[in-house]
């Protein structure tokens, strides 16, 4: 009797397990989300101006309105839920979030562990400088003084680029480095389009960008296994570049245009 009753144990242990294992790999169809009438979006609070909080410490950015956006195209409220960088894919696999708009860079780690729609959103980063100036490749850089945030992703890009005896100038942030692009103390920098586009403001039609040293493609992630979704994402992203409105979006946030992407 006692046997038995651990061996019924031991199957109802295991049946939980199961139970559990199988729990974040569900399949999710944009019919169920209907049905449902609403989707949980993971997006960051702390990545300007792609996720970020408005005065009323609403969501808001780039991404929360890809998010709003998604939830109009398939008439659904959208919850978002504030998620951090080192918790927002944990969060998309225990199923606390249907699906993340979260500033997620496709990498090949992380395409171990969740489905990437197509890119909906990219991080450029340029080496920019003054209009004038003949900078159209790494080579041309050589004789220059360059500056860059210090072990920034610009920082990286530069250094792997740049021709022996390139004099790279670190500072401390991107606020820095575009002063001394100003001041004249450098003759360009590595910055993202978002910074270039804030100097641009202060100093209309007098840098440009003189070429791309990195793009990071961003996309939505989803659990494993859910290709009814995956197509229903890689639509709404397909359909939103091709008509303009991702770019609107794009504009509204980050002063330029949305990078062509994959």
């Amino acid at each position: 009797m006692h046997s038995l009753s651990r061996r019924a144990f031991a199957a109802l242990g295991l049946a939980a397990t199961v139970a559990f294992a199988a729990t974040p790999v569900l399949a999710q169809t944009v019919d169920a989300l209907k049905k449902k009438g609403e989707i949980n979006v993971g997006m960051l609070v702390d990545f300007p101006p792609y996720g970020t909080t408005n005065a009323q410490n609403q969501p808001d950015g780039y991404d929360a309105d890809v998010a709003k956006l998604l939830g109009k195209d398939w008439g659904v409220k959208v919850n978002i839920v504030p998620v951090t960088g080192p918790n927002r894919i944990p969060f998309l696999l225990t199923n606390k979030v249907d699906v993340l708009i979260a500033s997620l860079a496709i990498t090949p780690e992380r395409a171990k562990q969740v489905q990437f729609s197509k890119p909906y959103s990219a991080a450029t980063i340029v080496l920019y400088g003054p209009k004038k100036d003949n900078i159209k490749g790494p080579a041309d850089i050589k004789s220059l003084k360059i500056g860059v945030a210090r072990a920034s992703t610009q920082d990286v890009a530069l250094t792997q680029i740049a021709p022996q005896g390139t004099e790279i100038r670190r500072f401390d942030d991107d606020a820095s480095a575009m002063q001394a692009l100003i001041s004249g103390q450098v003759d360009a920098i590595g910055c993202s389009t978002t910074v270039a586009a804030q100097i641009n403001k202060r100093q209309p039609g007098v840098y440009e960008p003189k070429f791309t040293l990195k793009q990071q493609e961003m996309a939505v992630a989803l659990r494993p296994g859910q290709e009814d979704l995956l197509k229903a994402v890689n639509d709404f992203v397909a359909k939103n570049t091709a008509n303009g409105e991702l770019n609107k979006l794009y504009r509204k946030w980050l002063d330029t245009d949305l990078p062509k992407m994959q």
